[in-house]
């Protein structure tokens, strides 16, 4: 039951080798240049570009409104961290100095 269950491995069932690549020679020979093809952009034709962002005062207004908000959320969830850091620091402070006091006043009696 405690016992970890590990994944078997296939054994392969012969060498594995990969295929072999025959290279065969080949000749050029100078002809006839091929006709261009119907579907080439003619030089003349515009590129097309791509499609401009426009800022409108709505949408800048939502960015920085989008923006300050992430900025608080990010900066909150920072503060509470180093608040939690800060609480855990003290409460070990404190165990500290206790167990310290009760060593101290048990090393007294004796």
């Amino acid at each position: 039951m405690f016992r970890p269950k590990l994944p078997t491995m296939p054994q392969p069932t012969g060498q594995v080798t990969p295929p072999a690549v025959v290279i065969e020679p080949t000749t050029i020979t100078p002809g006839t240049p091929a006709p261009p093809s119907a579907l080439a952009v003619p030089a003349s034709a515009p590129v097309p570009s791509r499609p401009t962002v426009q800022l409108t005062p709505g949408t800048a207004l939502a960015l920085v409104g989008g923006g300050s908000a992430v900025v608080l959320v990010v900066g909150a969830v920072l503060v509470s961290m180093l608040l939690a850091v800060a609480v855990t620091a003290a409460s070990v402070a404190v165990c500290a100095v206790v167990l310290r006091s009760l060593l101290a006043s048990d090393a007294k009696r004796r």
